[in-house]
């Protein structure tokens, strides 16, 4: 499962892992504690010891008889490893509005100067470069501005995440809030699964955060989002 933050990767993950035959691992601590090292690895250094993370958590959760779902955000990153890890794996990736994404992450602080506090890896919040900012730019993401940074980290998730396309399906978060039994047929098929069973767990999705960044951001950060974001906006039609 892969996504941006705060682009629906959770609850699409979780409401695959309700569908009989599957497990949610939730986003597994020691797999994306591993990814920053691992992204700088050729893929196939970096692919076994993928495996072997998911391999030992699959043995001491006893889901080795169940199709494992990993939801990590960041595993795009090391996508091409995994699926070298994983050949027959399915991708699922969820497409958000990045100034929806943006609203949500301004107001999570994760990306905010002077913001305390770690993630459930132990890695701290605030301003500084993370490992998928491009080495060139990393003083300007110090400098950027938090709804830059924002934009700037769906850009690269975005990125990263589409660099599979024959092994990915990909859906719109706003096309699945607004159709979830429509917008799920794909999911279904991609991972060859019940669609009736995956549409009524999908079901549960709403719609009310779908254009919060026209309530929650200023002309200024949309303005900053979109700078950064634009190209890559207007190829996905969200321009």
């Amino acid at each position: 499962m892969l996504g941006s933050p705060r682009s629906g990767t959770s609850f699409v993950a979780r409401s695959i892992g309700r569908v009989p035959g599957f497990a949610d691992l939730g986003e597994l601590p020691p797999w994306k504690a591993a990814i920053p090292r691992l992204a700088g690895l050729p893929e196939e250094e970096a692919a076994p010891e993928l495996r072997r993370i998911l391999e030992t958590v699959r043995r001491y959760g006893l889901v080795r008889g169940r199709r494992a779902v990993e939801q990590s955000p960041e595993t795009a990153f090391v996508l091409r490893a995994a699926l070298r890890a994983y050949p027959q794996a399915s991708v699922v990736h969820m497409v958000r509005d990045p100034r929806d994404v943006a609203a949500s992450l301004v107001q999570k602080g994760w990306l905010r100067a002077g913001r305390p506090g770690q993630d459930d890896v132990g890695e701290p919040y605030g301003h500084h470069p993370r490992f998928w900012v491009e080495q060139e730019r990393r003083a300007e993401f110090d400098e950027a501005s938090e709804a830059r940074r924002a934009g700037w980290a769906w850009r690269r998730y975005v990125t990263a995440a589409r660099a599979a396309p024959a092994s990915t399906v990909e859906i719109r978060y706003e096309a699945l809030a607004a159709d979830p039994e429509g917008a799920s047929e794909p999911i279904a098929v991609h991972l060859g699964t019940d669609p009736v069973l995956l549409a009524r767990a999908l079901g549960r999705m709403h719609a009310e955060s779908i254009g919060r960044w026209r309530r929650n951001l200023t002309p200024q950060q949309v303005e900053e989002v979109e700078a950064e974001a634009g190209e890559l906006m207007e190829e996905l039609g969200y321009s």
